[in-house]
């Protein structure tokens, strides 16, 4: 690919001893072969269907369901939604229409991954969600339909009224010539648009590759 990573790789513990993987679209930048080939999974890989193969090549023993909007999956003492996104998910231009997902983890919590995705009546039927995390940004200049821009990000936040938003999908890759002079701008002006449109919805920046231990009381 042509967009270049700027900030280092996570520690490799990071991708040890999973319980499950949650692939929201075939992109490149979300299935990457390498990335998948070094984690180590204990449970069920969940992908769109039409993935499953690219995913069951690169994790040959893996345990790869393919899932459609509106499919649930029990993982331990979870239980995954599968959501409908507004996003091409085909691996390459023109090829094969392959849908994407976004993902409602639903336990003690309920914690929405929109993957990648525009903003869609949908978000309002989630139901009661503690933590989104919404996309905010992505590689190049602009962010085109089919993504979360700030704007658009605070829509969705106003649409799901989550407990907390964690913009993500920014400030880790750039492709030549996109670097912003300040690359936490996309999330602190989504926290910025959030508190006018979203009033009632926390908005946490984490740094890319920082943590967050949450629990619904928190």
């Amino acid at each position: 690919m042509h967009i270049r990573r700027r900030v280092p790789l996570p520690d490799p513990e990071v991708g040890t001893g999973l319980s499950a993987v949650l692939v929201s679209h075939a992109h490149r930048d979300h299935l990457d072969v390498p990335s998948l080939e070094s984690l180590q999974v204990d449970g069920p890989v969940l992908v769109p269907r039409g993935s499953g193969r690219i995913v069951q090549g690169a994790l040959p023993g893996a345990e790869v369901h393919e899932l459609t909007a509106g499919d649930r999956f029990p993982v331990g003492d979870v239980e995954v939604l599968a959501t409908e996104a507004d996003h091409d998910g085909r691996r390459i231009p023109l090829g094969r229409p392959v849908a994407a997902l976004g993902f409602v983890v639903e336990g003690a919590g309920r914690t929405y991954f929109a993957g990648d995705t525009d903003v869609f009546a949908g978000m309002g039927e989630l139901g009661h969600v503690d933590v989104a995390l919404l996309p905010v940004w992505g590689w190049g200049k602009t962010v085109p339909a089919g993504h979360l821009d700030p704007p658009r990000a605070a829509r969705a936040a106003a649409l799901i009224r989550p407990d907390v938003a964690l913009p993500i999908h920014w400030g880790t890759y750039a492709s030549p010539g996109a670097w912003l002079p300040d690359p936490s701008w996309p999330a602190r002006e989504f926290e910025r648009l959030a508190a006018q449109q979203a009033p009632g919805v926390k908005v946490r920046v984490l740094e890319p590759g920082e943590g967050w231990w949450c629990s619904p009381a928190s």
